[in-house]
C-alpha cells in the first residue's frame, strides 16, 4: 500500500538575527527552496520580503498547502485573539507588537497559516524526523541569542497560559561568580547567563572566539545543568535535546562541551532521580543535540504547516487536532 506524498509547504524560523524561509516537504533534499534574511529593527519591512520570496517560489512549485511560522517570542498564541501571531515583549529592538502572521494571511488567503515558537517547533521537527522521533515526551532547548525551550508531553506540545519561557527561568548563583547577567527583565536567569549574548557580555569577546580552557566554559556548562536538572524535576522528559549556537562552544568544540553539561548535570542533580537514562552509561542519550541540526527549527516550521495542509481545495485539518497526531 503507498503512503499519501507529503504536501509542498512554505516554512518560516524566525530568530533574533535572521529569518530562514524554505518550501518542501521535510528534511534533506525535501527542502527544494530555502532563503535567508536578517532580522533588523523593521519587521514590516521584512514580511514584505518574505511575502515576495513565496510568492516567487509558488511560481514555481504550485500554491503552497500551508504556512508554518516558528518564531522567537513571546508570541501571543491564541487562535481567537485578535493579536494572535504577534510578537508580545521581545526586548527586541523595534519587534514588539509585530504581526507575523497577518501579512502571511493577507498575500495567501486561501492557504492556512500556522505560528508557534521556534523551539515548539524544533521539537515537532525532531519529533517527526530527528532525536525525538521515537518519544512522546521530550524537551527541546535552543541556546543561541536567547535560550528557549519547548517540548511535548504524550506526544502534544506544550501550550498553556501562553506558551512555556523556559529560559527566564531563575538559577542559583554559582560561589564567586558576580556576573550580573544580561536578561534586561531577569538579569541572572537562564538566558541572561548563558545566551551567546551573555556569554559575550560576561568575557568581553564572542563566545565562539574563547579558548578552550577559558573558565567561562565551564560557568556556562554549570548554569546549563541547573537548568537542565530543572527542567528534568519538573517536567520528567526521556531525553533533552539542546540546539541553538552556544552547543557548539567555539574552540572548545560541541562534543567538549555536552561532556561538561552532562558531567555537570549529574553533579548538580546528586543522584536524586533514579533511572538508567540518568546514570553514567545513560546521560549520553539523555542530554542530545538535534539530530537535524541547524535544521532543526525551519524542519519544525514544516512539520507545523503540514499539521494544516489542505488536504483538498476546500478542506484542512484543524491545528489542535492534527498536531495532537501528527508524530505518532
Amino acid at each position: 500500500m503507498s503512503s499519501m506524498p507529503s504536501p509542498i509547504v512554505g516554512a518560516i524560523e524566525a530568530g533574533g538575527t535572521k529569518f530562514v524561509c524554505a518550501v518542501g516537504s521535510g528534511p534533506g533534499e525535501g527542502i527544494l527552496a530555502r532563503a535567508r534574511f536578517d532580522s533588523g529593527d523593521n519587521p514590516a519591512r521584512l514580511m514584505r520580503e518574505v511575502v515576495d520570496w513565496f510568492l516567487e517560489q509558488q511560481d514555481q512549485h504550485g500554491e503552497l498547502a500551508g504556512l508554518g511560522f516558528a518564531s522567537f517570542g513571546p508570541l501571543d498564541l491564541e487562535e481567537d485573539s485578535p493579536t494572535y501571531g504577534y510578537i508580545t515583549t521581545t526586548p527586541k529592538k523595534g519587534w514588539q507588537h509585530a504581526d507575523l502572521v497577518g501579512p502571511l494571511r493577507r498575500a495567501f488567503p486561501g492557504v492556512p497559516t500556522i505560528v508557534d515558537t521556534d523551539v515548539n517547533g524544533a521539537a515537532l521537527g525532531e519529533a517527526r524526523w530527528g532525536a525525538a522521533a521515537d518519544l512522546e515526551d521530550f524537551v527541546y532547548v535552543t541556546a543561541g541569542t536567547g535560550i528557549g525551550g519547548g517540548g511535548m508531553a504524550r506526544g502534544r506540545l506544550l501550550h498553556g497560559l501562553v506558551h512555556p519561557e523556559m529560559g527566564h527561568m531563575g538559577l542559583p548563583c554559582i560561589d564567586g561568580d558576580d556576573f550580573e547577567g544580561a536578561c534586561p527583565f531577569h538579569g541572572r536567569c537562564w538566558e541572561g547567563l548563558c545566551s551567546g549574548p551573555a556569554i559575550a557580555k560576561r568575557v568581553g569577546m564572542p563566545a565562539e572566539s574563547l579558548p578552550p580552557d577559558h573558565p567561562a566554559w565551564d560557568l556556562t556548562a554549570r548554569y546549563m545543568a541547573h537548568a537542565l536538572v530543572n527542567l528534568t524535576c519538573v517536567l520528567s522528559p526521556r531525553r533533552i535535546i539542546l540546539g541553538g549556537s552556544v552547543r557548539k562552544a567555539g574552540r572548545l568544540g560541541e562534543e567538549a562541551f555536552f561532556a561538561k553539561v552532562r558531567t555537570a548535570f549529574r553533579d548538580v542533580l546528586a543522584g536524586y532521580i533514579a533511572s538508567p537514562s540518568l546514570d553514567e552509561r545513560g546521560i549520553g542519550d539523555y542530554i542530545v543535540p538535534p539530530v537535524l541540526g541547524d535544521d532543526a527549527g525551519v524542519c519544525g516550521a514544516i512539520a507545523l504547516a503540514q499539521s494544516v495542509a489542505k488536504t483538498t481545495p476546500n478542506a484542512e485539518r484543524s491545528r489542535r487536532g492534527s498536531i495532537g497526531t501528527s508524530v505518532g
